[in-house]
């Protein structure tokens, strides 16, 4: 590791520990030429796949694009910000898991789909509607009857 401060190659490694969160490694060093001392972290790097959109174009995935949908749909129902970063959370980790270096958008659309089926139903509808590009009453009376169907075999299981 260089020295930050004289460009010098060689530094010692005085102490090395785990921040509290346990996701990355603080070292103190000293630098062997000029003497002065200095933090690093070391922090895992994962890489997010691509998103291949519709058209065949590539893109970055982008977690702040991710929200802001989330949050479009949710807008002015009752989930809290903490149920959201954990959806957010669920779905890079299924991203990253998958360790394809390659994602369609619609897949991300299903995972959006499914965790806001969990959230608010309302919102699962409210998505839906522009993601499977409703264009009449009766897809909306589809989705309301799927979520409606969801909801009985739900109850159904708790009485069991």
């Amino acid at each position: 590791m260089k020295c930050p401060f004289c460009q010098h190659e060689e530094t010692q490694v005085l102490d090395t520990r785990v921040s509290e969160e346990g996701d990355s490694i603080r070292r103190r060093r000293r630098c062997n030429s000029c003497e002065k001392r200095f933090t690093t972290y070391e922090r895992i790097e994962l890489a997010m796949p691509v998103i291949v959109k519709k058209n065949g174009s590539r893109t970055e995935f982008e977690a702040p694009k991710l929200r802001a949908s989330l949050m479009l749909a949710l807008r002015k129902r009752p989930v809290s910000a903490d149920a959201v970063d954990a959806a957010i959370h669920r779905i890079e980790e299924k991203l990253l898991s998958s360790g394809e270096r390659e994602v369609m958008s619609g897949q991300i659309g299903e995972l959006v789909m499914r965790e806001l089926k969990r959230l608010d139903k309302i919102a699962y509808v409210r998505f839906a509607s522009v993601y499977r590009s409703f264009e009449d009453v009766a897809e909306f009376e589809d989705a309301i009857a799927e979520v409606g169907r969801e909801r009985k075999r739900t109850s159904t299981k708790s009485v069991d």
